[in-house]
């Protein structure tokens, strides 16, 4: 499953759709609104989308998860509109055998997402205008992503 909702993202009921028997690791992952960025004071986040395109990516997306890691269940929510400190932005959750398998599946999900769907991100400052976040460049600064792989892996969008 992938979505957009407008309303908070409630990361128990969530949760309670990734019980399996069978599964040995659960990862979950939840972007949350913080209260700064690059030295400035934000006060909240707005994310607009192209619903349609981007749901049909996302899909995609999850479905490639499932052919490439060896993976129970993958599970995405994203929101849109104006999101709140402390809030829930993106959630994912992914089971798996073993949990190597959930750590990695849901890494690729998270970087996949910023890559390819059209989701803008705007953020409000405290002091001074909002402006718009660009999260491949953001990505490209990621510490858990070698150099080596933002050169490779960004240069061709």
């Amino acid at each position: 499953m992938f979505r957009f909702v407008r309303t908070t993202i409630s990361g128990e009921i969530l949760r309670s759709s990734l019980c399996h028997p069978g599964a040995g690791g659960v990862v979950i992952f939840e972007g949350r609104v913080r209260n700064q960025h690059r030295g400035r004071s934000v006060l909240f986040l707005e994310y607009e989308a192209y619903e349609l395109l981007a749901e049909k990516e996302g899909l995609a997306i999850l479905e490639e998860v499932r052919e490439r890691y060896d993976i129970l269940e993958v599970l995405c929510v994203h929101r849109i509109g104006k999101v709140e400190l402390g809030e829930v932005a993106v959630w994912i959750g992914v089971t798996a055998v073993h949990r190597a398998s959930a750590f990695e599946a849901c890494s690729f999900v998270i970087d996949e997402i910023k890559h390819r769907l059209p989701i803008w991100k705007k953020e409000w400052y405290e002091h001074g205008a909002a402006a718009w976040v660009n999260c491949l460049e953001e990505a490209r600064h990621s510490p858990f992503i070698s150099s080596k792989e933002n050169t490779e892996s960004l240069s061709h969008d």
